[in-house]
């Protein structure tokens, strides 16, 4: 084990601390970075839920090749849910409310969370780039996607919609994803101004995670295919020693 930490630490110093000029060449790096998406709806995601946003980080390992390795995390969220009325179909009353504990209308919220947990590989053609390592990337990859619909009663008043009662309405599904990505990887002559921007493709290939779901009175045994296609903008830090300037006296 300890061989193989001491080659991980000399392979992370060896990108790390080998002297760069990115201006001039094209140079091997890692590259954290963060990074925020807005994303439409598609395959059996659509008679869910609407458009949603996610915020994540993670990092690229660059290549003197412009072969690109990346790892990242993403929190997703959104507003709409479009099933909402049927999912607390059994907790509704005639007018569409919600009864609490005190005999009043119940204050509550439905929203979209998720997140999805990638690994990718791709390459930067820099025909067109600023320099050797910016240009036109392309990406792809699998991973990890969960995503559930949130129920939140204010003060948990309800006790039908809160606690252990609302993972009965959540609908959480999970399972392996596919993603796709093309776009323009900018890496400067800093390290402030770097970035990433393009469009991004998500397949999912879900099934539900819950043994009983309240409001189909039962499990569901169904297997979907939850797809999401938006545009990511990303903000990156190399992470590299830069070459001494060189001064001529003559």
């Amino acid at each position: 084990m300890k061989k193989y930490l001491t080659v991980i630490l000399i392979l992370i110093s060896s990108i790390v601390f080998s002297q760069v000029n990115p201006a001039d060449s094209s140079v091997r790096c890692f590259i954290p970075n963060i990074s925020f998406s807005y994303q439409f709806p598609g395959g059996d995601m659509d008679n869910q839920y609407g458009s949603n946003a996610t915020i994540g980080g993670g990092f690229f390992i660059k290549g003197k090749k412009n072969l690109i390795f990346s790892a990242d995390f993403n929190y997703m969220f959104g507003g709409t849910v479009k099933n909402e009325k049927e999912i607390l179909s059994m907790v509704l009353t005639s007018s569409g409310h919600i009864i609490d504990g005190n005999g009043t209308y119940a204050l509550y919220t439905v929203n979209e969370r998720g997140f999805t947990l990638n690994a990718r590989l791709g390459y930067i053609f820099n025909g067109l780039g600023f320099n050797p390592n910016s240009g036109l990337m392309i990406m792809g990859g699998a991973g990890y996607i969960q995503h559930f619909t949130k129920v939140d009663n204010q003060y948990r008043t309800a006790p039908q919609i809160s606690g252990d009662y609302a993972k009965g309405y959540d609908h959480l599904r999970g399972g392996i994803e596919l993603n796709e990505f093309i776009g323009y990887f900018f890496m400067g002559n800093t390290r402030l101004f770097n970035f990433y921007a393009g469009f991004e493709f998500v397949q999912g290939f879900t099934k539900s995670k819950r043994v009983y779901l309240l409001d189909m009175m039962g499990p569901d045994n169904k297997s979907y295919v939850d797809m999401f296609y938006g545009i990511r903008v990303g903000w990156m830090i190399p992470v590299f020693r830069r070459m001494p300037r060189q001064y001529y006296y003559y």
